[in-house]
Formats: C-alpha cells, sequence, structure tokens
C-alpha cells in the first residue's frame, strides 16, 4: 500500500525543487529501475507490482495496479517506481575526451545524449547550470540506465572551460570547419549549444575550433540538426579517427 506521505513525495519528484530538497529522484519501468539497482545508486525505496526485482525487503513495497496509476507519471504505468538517492557528482577526468553541454533545454534531448555518452565511451559529460536537470523524470526515462555509467556534473561552463586553457575546445557551428576535414584529438572538450540558439556568445569567445557538419541534401540551408543527431555524428567521427 502507498500512503498519503508517500505519493505527495513522488509526486514532488517530478519538480527540481522536489529532488533538490529531497535529494532522491524517481525511475519507473522494469529495464530502468534493474539497472539502477545493479548501480552504485542507492535505493530509497521501491513500489512494485510485480515481485521482480532484487531490492532489500524493508525498501520495498508490493502495491496494486490502481495504486501504481496513482504515483506513475506515465499515460500507461509499467509495472513499478522507485526513489533513488542523487549521487554526489565525482570530478572530471580532463585527460579523455568530455562532453559539454551549453544550455540543452529538452528533456529527450539530455537524455539521448547521455545514451550516446555511455554508448561511445565518454566517461564525462558537463552541462552549464542552465541545462535541464538530468534526474527529471523524463531524462532518466529517455536514458534507458546509461544515467548509471555517464559521471554528469553541473557547471559554470565558461568557469570549467577557462580552469581547462590547455585542453583542445570544439564547438559545433554553422559557419564551423567541416568536420571531417577538421583537426581533432582523443583528448579535449566537444560543446555542443542550445536547441534554438546553439552556443552562447561568451562560451564561443573561449572556443578553440569551430566545427560543422555538413550537408549533403537539399533541405533549406538555415535548418540545422537536432543537438542529439548532432552529438551521435561528432563522437562518432571523433571516435572512428582516433581508434587504436
Amino acid at each position: 500500500m502507498v500512503s498519503k506521505s508517500q505519493i505527495k513525495l513522488i509526486t514532488s519528484l517530478e519538480q527540481k525543487k522536489g529532488r533538490s530538497k529531497t535529494g532522491l529522484f524517481m525511475v519507473e519501468g522494469r529495464k530502468g529501475i534493474a539497472e539502477l539497482l545493479s548501480s552504485p545508486f542507492k535505493l530509497h525505496s521501491l513500489f512494485t507490482a510485480e515481485d521482480i526485482f532484487v531490492s532489500p525487503q524493508e525498501k520495498t513495497f508490493t502495491i496494486t495496479q490502481a495504486e501504481l496509476k496513482k504515483i506513475s507519471r506515465l499515460k500507461t504505468a509499467q509495472t513499478a517506481v522507485a526513489l533513488f538517492e542523487i549521487p554526489t557528482e565525482k570530478r572530471v577526468n580532463t585527460q579523455k575526451l568530455i562532453v559539454a553541454l551549453d544550455g540543452v533545454r529538452d528533456p529527450g534531448n539530455l537524455g539521448t545524449i547521455i545514451r550516446l555518452c555511455d554508448w561511445f565511451g565518454i566517461e564525462d559529460l558537463v552541462c552549464s547550470v542552465d541545462t535541464v536537470d538530468c534526474y527529471n523524470p523524463k531524462v532518466v526515462q529517455a536514458t534507458m540506465g546509461s544515467i548509471t555509467r555517464v559521471n554528469i556534473v553541473y557547471k559554470n561552463l565558461l568557469q570549467f572551460l577557462e580552469e581547462n586553457p590547455s585542453a583542445p575546445k570544439w564547438g559545433t557551428f554553422l559557419d564551423g570547419s567541416n568536420i571531417y576535414k577538421s583537426e581533432i584529438s582523443e583528448k579535449g572538450i566537444i560543446i555542443l549549444g542550445n536547441e534554438a540558439n546553439g552556443i552562447s556568445s561568451e562560451i564561443e569567445e573561449v572556443i578553440s575550433s569551430k566545427i560543422h557538419i555538413p550537408q549533403f541534401g537539399t533541405a533549406a540551408e538555415t535548418e540545422s540538426l537536432n543537438v542529439a543527431t548532432a552529438t551521435a555524428i561528432v563522437l562518432s567521427e571523433f571516435k572512428r579517427r582516433t581508434i587504436n
């Protein structure tokens, strides 16, 4: 059974202020919860309609489908809802390739970018403070468990870049050099910008190399790629050319 106080707590986690206050975030669905349970993330509580998880008994609550619908934020509730503790941010390894995001606002885009970092072996993802919260339920859902394998930190992005003056910094721009002909390396910082406005002018000033994914089709010149799609292409090219 889910108590009123538990429902209130779960509902509060849909908002960033609720997550900040409690230090918790929520995840729904069998795959996502299983991934988090097998990771270093600490379970706070698990509400499940099916006995399918390996979890501490004292933190696991068996509930009905009707109760699950009350606490689920999805149109179709998916087996279970779990609450986990937000982990302490780890240090960023500046001796490897890093992805940095400047004001990415769409939860789906961030979730996909986290999955891409996981896929391409990027250990650290640095987000500007105005990038959407990675513990937003929509972001967590979109990561499909990859959030457990990527170190995501929120920083004053300009300050972070200035504190690493020797690191190559590539930024994606419509007027940048062709990425397929640009000089790249196996370590440095790849910066991608906001969905509507791209990389901010203050961040642009500290970027050492502007890169661009050339257009081969006949779409209008003013059109640009979705930031998650651009991330996939950029990481694929970097890995292709620097793989041992």
